[in-house]
């Protein structure tokens, strides 16, 4: 029996603008598997980020796509793939191309299934780990985007152990107006959490995600932070909320992580369910992951999908950062529309 799909893969590498640098080392560029599923001449495409911090690599990620070759290729849908593939950048970029076939095979968009998504909203942008100096300075450098009668900026400051509350305090003196999260990537214990916890509530920080690492997650119960705290390593799938509520206030929800819009949109369900906030995530990406995301990030308090900022050439028809606010990255047309 011929395939009635064709599945095609392929990794590329994108330098970055400017390295970024976080507690668990500084990258230059990054490499993306993206994924094209062709049927009936529709084309629905994701997008893959590997991450080492899950073992990950371009070469796996496709190979695991390979693995799925013939099922895909002979029908298998989202509900199968989310049984038979475990979570990552693989099953996120095929899962997130069968979105994307559907709309344009059906003529229904991916909003129409998932509800209303704005053209634009507040993304957070990164401020790398550097001197206190140089973290303040790169966020005046970011303030210059957002002007004073916009919405609030929103910063992301990323944090390693050293000097906490100088680089929080420097970069709140630099930005007095902007909405402020900081990021500690699992550098810390409780011992250092509970050190500097009074800072950061001081210096106005409105999120802190995941200081501890993941699967320290017991050390946070019963514990009284004078900041939200989010989980972001700790939080893949639905069915982690059951451990992390109590824990944490909020889930940062990744594609990635989760393994695709399918999982991530399940997983903002029971985190709601359970309480708990809402944040979207990217790992550093193109604005192809970006327009998948949006659709959690529409549900979301915060948002962070300064991903494809960070590229030195994004791709064609992305996410454009202008007057404070992430414009969406119509021109993909992923799930927007129907050439």
């Amino acid at each position: 029996m011929s395939a009635r799909r064709a599945l095609r893969a392929e990794e590329a590498r994108f330098p970055l603008a400017r390295p970024f640098a976080i507690a668990r080392g500084t990258r230059v560029a990054i490499d993306l598997v993206t994924v094209e599923i062709e049927e009936e001449g529709r084309i629905g495409r994701g997008e893959g980020a590997p991450s080492a911090r899950y073992g990950e690599s371009a070469r796996s990620v496709l190979a695991q796509i390979a693995a799925m070759r013939e099922a895909i290729e002979n029908g298998m849908g989202r509900a199968e793939l989310r049984l038979a593939m475990a979570p990552g950048a693989a099953r996120n970029a095929l899962d997130c191309a069968l979105w994307d076939l559907e709309a344009k095979l059906g003529g229904v968009s991916v909003t129409a299934r998932t509800g209303p998504v704005p053209d634009a909203l507040v993304t957070a942008v990164t401020v790398g780990i550097d001197t206190p100096l140089a973290m303040a300075q790169r966020a005046r450098d970011i303030l210059q985007d957002c002007p004073g009668t916009g919405p609030a900026p929103l910063l992301k400051i990323k944090l390693d152990r050293e000097d906490v509350v100088e680089r929080v305090k420097a970069v709140r003196a630099a930005a007095p107006g902007a909405v402020l999260i900081a990021d500690a990537n699992e550098s810390w214990d409780i011992a250092l959490l509970e050190h500097v916890m009074g800072g950061l509530a001081e210096a106005g920080i409105a999120l802190l995600e995941q200081p501890l690492p993941a699967g320290g997650d017991a050390a946070l119960e019963g514990f009284a932070c004078a900041v939200p705290l989010a989980a972001d390593e700790s939080a893949h799938v639905a069915d982690d909320v059951a451990h992390l509520a109590g824990r944490y206030d909020f889930v940062t929800i990744k594609l990635d992580k989760s393994g695709g819009l399918s999982e991530a949109l399940a997983l903002a369900d029971a985190a709601r369910e359970a309480g708990m906030g809402v944040m979207t995530g990217c790992m550093l990406c193109s604005s192809l992951s970006v327009a998948a995301g949006w659709h959690v990030a529409a549900r979301s308090r915060f948002v962070d999908l300064d991903g494809p900022l960070w590229l030195a050439r994004d791709r064609e028809g992305g996410a454009v950062l202008r007057d404070g606010m992430l414009h969406a990255p119509v021109g993909l047309q992923w799930g927007y529309g129907f050439p």
